[in-house]
């Protein structure tokens, strides 16, 4: 394809993962109401824990319910999309698909949408202890007042960016399976996969909770080693196919 073909394959990509977000915003929007009382739970049960004086949610200007429950159906949105949008991304980046490469495709969308599904409900598995973690070092004369906004924003974007650490690894048999990356490429930077990931959880939990932040790491880190070995495995049917064929598969492709 030239580079004004790739352009218009990008552009058309990004068209229907647009328009697919903008419509589950729009369901998503209508929904908000057991989704905040799912999130807020953490908050209701110190509340009745505690009392109501030991922490509560702010809204803070006049504007500030409704501007939440946008950025909500947003985050929603893009939840609900991901399996729309994951297949787009996915598509651009392996074009003109043989029926082998479209079964290869089938696979990875089968497991990038329940990995990612696994990493929001990792988040929201963590979230609560690590909220009621924080809010335990309130002294005993003051008292909690949390911006909803932020409470929010906080708890989405860990579900989001846990979510997409976890399809990271079937990315990785994607390009394997593209003949770009080769198993024993994926097991020599085991190294840095470890650091990376435990960075990444330090980023994505707070400080102060060691637990989460390990617990999540250890995730990240089998599922390195877990493509790691697929694509192992993968390399090593492709070059008993190509010595089946009389060619070396130590030449170069």
């Amino acid at each position: 394809m030239s580079l004004g073909a790739h352009l218009r394959e990008l552009r058309k990509r990004l068209t229907i993962a647009a328009i697919t977000i903008v419509v589950a915003m729009i369901v998503a929007f209508f929904v908000t109401d057991p989704i905040i009382d799912f999130i807020s739970r953490p908050i209701a049960d110190l509340q009745n824990e505690r009392g109501v004086n030991y922490v509560s949610l702010n809204f803070g200007t006049v504007t500030a319910a409704f501007d939440l429950r946008m950025r909500m159906a947003f985050a929603i949105g893009l939840t609900l999309a991901a399996p729309v949008w994951l297949w787009q991304i996915w598509a651009f980046i392996m074009p003109g698909l043989t029926r082998k490469e479209v079964k290869y495709t089938i696979g990875f969308v089968a497991a990038a949408i329940p990995l990612f599904f696994a990493g929001c409900y990792t988040a929201m598995i963590v979230s609560p202890h690590v909220i009621e973690m924080l809010v335990g070092f309130t002294p005993q004369t003051g008292t909690s007042f949390m911006s909803a906004r932020e409470y929010y924003d906080f708890i989405f974007k860990l579900m989001i960016v846990v979510g997409i650490s976890f399809v990271t690894p079937v990315f990785m048999i994607g390009l394997n399976m593209a003949g770009i990356l080769t198993g024993k490429a994926i097991f020599k930077g085991w190294r840095w996969a470890i650091l990376v990931a435990i960075v990444f959880s330090a980023i994505a939990t707070p400080p102060a909770d060691v637990v989460s932040m390990f617990l999540l790491a250890g995730i990240l880190t089998v599922l390195y080693f877990a493509a790691g070995g697929l694509a192992l495995i993968f390399d090593k049917r492709k070059r008993k196919r190509m010595i089946a064929m009389g060619l070396d598969p130590d030449l170069p492709a």
